[in-house]
Formats: C-alpha cells, sequence, structure tokens
C-alpha cells in the first residue's frame, strides 16, 4: 500500500499544496522571528527611556527619599532594587549580546551624559527578585537571589532588559524591566490571514489542476472508446499544445487503423465471395458422380465450406455494418425469433417486455439474439429469453439447460473460428463466428456480451444495452 496517490490529479493538487504550506510556514516562522525583534527593540526603548527618567528623579534625593520612591516606582514589568552587586559578566547569555549593545546605546542617549551603566537582555524564566527591602510582590531576576531572601515565581517566562548605574554619590541602582507578556501572545489576525490566504490558494489550486488534467482525461475517454469503435467521431483537437499533438496524434492512428482493418476485411470479404464461384462449380460435377457415398461426403463438405463462407461474411457485415439506428420494438424483435425457432422444431420462450422502443440496428440486433437462441438450441435443446430492464440499460438473457462451457473457455469461444469442438464436424457444430458475430453486434451498439455457468445447470448468455 502506498501513500503516493494514483491519479495525476491527486499528485498536482499534493505537489502544491505541499509546496503552499512549506512556503507558510517557513513565512510564518520569518515573520514570528521578525515580530519578537521589533518588540523587543520598542519594549527597551520604552525601558530606557523610563529609567533614564527615574535616574533624573533619584538623583537629588537623599538616600531615605530614594528608598520611599524606590518602592512606589518598583512594580512589573520594570523592578528597581538599589545596592545589588554589579552585574556578573558570566550571567550575561552570549546569545543575546547584539540586544545588550541596542539596549546599552538607547539607555546611553537617553541618559544624556556619561554615566556609567551596565546592560543585559536575559530570558527570565518566571524567577523573581529577592522581596528584602523592595514593596510585596515586585519581581526579580533569577540570577540575582541572596542567601535567606524570599522568592516570587511567575506564571510565564519572557525576556528582561537589565540595567545597572551608578549614581553620583556611588549608589548603585538595578532595574529590571520583563516584557510584558501579552506581546508574545500568538498574531491570531497573522494566522487569519493565512488561513484565508491558504483557503483560496486551495480552491484556485483545484480549479487550476483540474482545468489542467481535464484534456488529459477526454483524451483517455477517447482512446478507450477507440478500442471498442474503430469508427468513433475524431477527437477534438483542441487544449494545450501537447494536448492538441496528441490528439492529432490519436486521430492520425485512429485513420490507420480503420483503412488497415477496411482493407483487410475487405480483402477476406472478397476472398469468401470468390469462393462461391469454385464451389458451386464443384457442387455440378459432385452431381454427375456415380458413387453415391463420396457424391454424399463431397456435397457434406462443400455445404459445411458454404456455411465457413456465408458465417464469414456476416462476421465482416457486423464489423462493417451501413445499418442505420432506429427505434425498435425490442420485444416484438424477440418474439419473431422465437417464432422463426418453433417453425423448425426449436421450443423457445420468451418472458418479459421492453417498456419503450430501443434505438439501435434491427437487423443487427435481430442477427446477434438469433446466434444466442440458435446455440442454446444446439447445445441445450431449448432456449428461454429473458427481457429486464434496469436504469440506463436493457439486459436479455438467453439460458438453456446444456452441459455449460468450462469457466476457462468462457472468453475464448468469443475468439473467431474458435470451436470447444475440435473436429470440424457439421454435426456436432458450427464454424465458431456466431460468438464473435454476437459480441460484435453489442459492442456496436455500446453494450457487453457475457456468458455465464448457470448454478442448477445450462449456460446463460447476457446481453447488456445501454439506452438514454
Amino acid at each position: 500500500m502506498t501513500l503516493v496517490p494514483s491519479s495525476l490529479f491527486s499528485r498536482l493538487v499534493l505537489v502544491q499544496l505541499g509546496v503552499l504550506v512549506a512556503a507558510l510556514l517557513v513565512s510564518f516562522a520569518i515573520h514570528m522571528h521578525d515580530r519578537r525583534e521589533a518588540l523587543a527593540q520598542a519594549s527597551g526603548m520604552q525601558a530606557a527611556q523610563r529609567i533614564a527618567d527615574i535616574v533624573r528623579l533619584l538623583e537629588p534625593l537623599p538616600s531615605a527619599e530614594r528608598r520611599r520612591i524606590v518602592q512606589v516606582f518598583s512594580a512589573p514589568p520594570l523592578v528597581i532594587s538599589l545596592d545589588r552587586a554589579p552585574l556578573d559578566g558570566k550571567a550575561i547569555d552570549a546569545e543575546a549580546g547584539a540586544r545588550s549593545a541596542l539596549f546599552g546605546a538607547m539607555l546611553a542617549r537617553f541618559l544624556g551624559d556619561r554615566r556609567p551603566a551596565a546592560v543585559a537582555v536575559r530570558e527570565a524564566q518566571g524567577a523573581s527578585l529577592p522581596t528584602r527591602g523592595m514593596a510585596p510582590g515586585v519581581m526579580a531576576h533569577k540570577h540575582w537571589r541572596e542567601p535567606g531572601a524570599a522568592m516570587h515565581f511567575g506564571s510565564q517566562p519572557g525576556v528582561s532588559f537589565v540595567a545597572q548605574v551608578r549614581l553620583n554619590d556611588g549608589t548603585l541602582l538595578t532595574f529590571d524591566s520583563r516584557q510584558p507578556v501579552e506581546t508574545a501572545s500568538w498574531p491570531y489576525r497573522l494566522l487569519l490571514s493565512l488561513a484565508v490566504l491558504l483557503a483560496a490558494v486551495i480552491a484556485v489550486s483545484l480549479v487550476a489542476v483540474r482545468w489542467t488534467t481535464r484534456p488529459l482525461k477526454d483524451f483517455a475517454d477517447a482512446a478507450d472508446e477507440l478500442g471498442r469503435n474503430i469508427d468513433r467521431p475524431p477527437m477534438a483537437e483542441k487544449g494545450p499544445t501537447e494536448v492538441r499533438r496528441a490528439a492529432r496524434a490519436l486521430n492520425t492512428m485512429q485513420q490507420r487503423l480503420g483503412r488497415y482493418v477496411r482493407e483487410r476485411a475487405d480483402t477476406l470479404a472478397a476472398m469468401s465471395h470468390d469462393l462461391k464461384t469454385p464451389l458451386n462449380r464443384l457442387r455440378l460435377r459432385a452431381e454427375l458422380l456415380d458413387d453415391g457415398e463420396a457424391k454424399r461426403k463431397i456435397s457434406q463438405d462443400l455445404e459445411e465450406m458454404e456455411s465457413m463462407v456465408r458465417a464469414t461474411l456476416d462476421f465482416m457485415q457486423g464489423r462493417e455494418s451501413a445499418e442505420k439506428p432506429q427505434p425498435i420494438d425490442l420485444t416484438a424483435l424477440l418474439e419473431s425469433i422465437a417464432a422463426d425457432a418453433r417453425d423448425t422444431g426449436g421450443n423457445v420462450t420468451v418472458e418479459g417486455a421492453a417498456s419503450r422502443p430501443y434505438v439501435g440496428r434491427p437487423q443487427a440486433l435481430k442477427r446477434c439474439v438469433a446466434n444466442l437462441v440458435d446455440n442454446a438450441l444446439k447445445y441445450g435443446d431449448s432456449a428461454s429469453v429473458v427481457i429486464q430492464e434496469a436504469m440506463g440499460r436493457l439486459v436479455i438473457r438467453i439460458r438453456d439447460l446444456g452441459p455449460g462451457i468450462p469457466e476457462p473457455e468462457l472468453e475464448r469461444v468469443f475468439e473467431p473460428f474458435y470451436r470447444l469442438e475440435r473436429s470440424r464436424s457439421r454435426d456436432t457444430g458450427g464454424t465458431g463466428l456466431g460468438l464473435s458475430i454476437a459480441r460484435q453486434i453489442a459492442q456496436l451498439h455500446g453494450g457487453t456480451l457475457n456468458l455465464h455457468n448457470r448454478e442448477g445447470g445450462g449456460l446463460e448468455a447476457v446481453l447488456t444495452l445501454p439506452r438514454d
């Protein structure tokens, strides 16, 4: 079992959708990366501006006043602490070096002087600064936990912009500005836009692929119909260049095949027709023989040869029928075949009836059913003809009570001149063309002819004809 679709339409759709989904995923990943960078820069700029303002506010204040001001301003997302240890260079994430440099440049610009400042950008994993000397619930960075200090943990990770600024009196101010969690939320508008784009492209892809593969389907249908009817109308040479070339090649092949079949049929028909003249001369000469036994055998051989000639001509006529389709009372046609068979001593019954006329070739259909009835009478002594109607089709079943046919031979008996009876005796069988002619006529009407062995014994021939 393979996961690759079998049809060209499905494969093209799968390839297009695969490429489209991959491109959308890559685009979404790039957008999310750029979005995080833009949000980090915007948040860093806001944090740098606020840190610079707080530094200017705390610079002239005494120590006790500073602590009260710090407790007021120290609240998420900006956490302020006094007299913390200097930033440890090892604690700074090496991958955040670019962010640290950018944040430091923004902070230096907003401070507006040569005031020394240390900066870092870190991934905050939910841990908070110690609460000693700070307002209750103030968040801090996990790297700065002091022994014995109480810790508070947030519920979600984020990015912290950390800065340490030393005032003129030597006081070290530590700022931990954590990016708000909601800025890292999923961009639902973007996801909705991508979903709408994906649905639109899928719809357009289905239409485009169907439009592209439809000529190939028409080409396959035309080739399949050509196998059943060599005289079908030529395929329309339209569509893409490649399809037009294929259609032109198919039409050319049809013309060549048709010419070859007609030449072959004409040759065989002519030979069969010309054989009648020497056969008639042989018959006349046989009548002049004095030996009655030799005369009888020669006459029997001549009858068999004439039967083969007639069957061959019928076979050619079935292939090259010039009869025009017309409405047929199929029930009356079958009744006439049964009546003809009963006139010669055959036991034939007809069951069922067609509700409306069938459009077909009356003489060809009569020959088809007559051949099947003759076979049933020859090998089964009786024939039962059953007419059934189904949606879009007409089914004619010819049943007999004979010995049936071995399963491997059910299809071979339709081959021209093939007979189960190898002796070729006129007493045990015909020429081997009756079933071939019957199937050709069925195919000429767009139908099928098949043989089945019946469970209770005997053979059933099923003639299925399409109808509008």
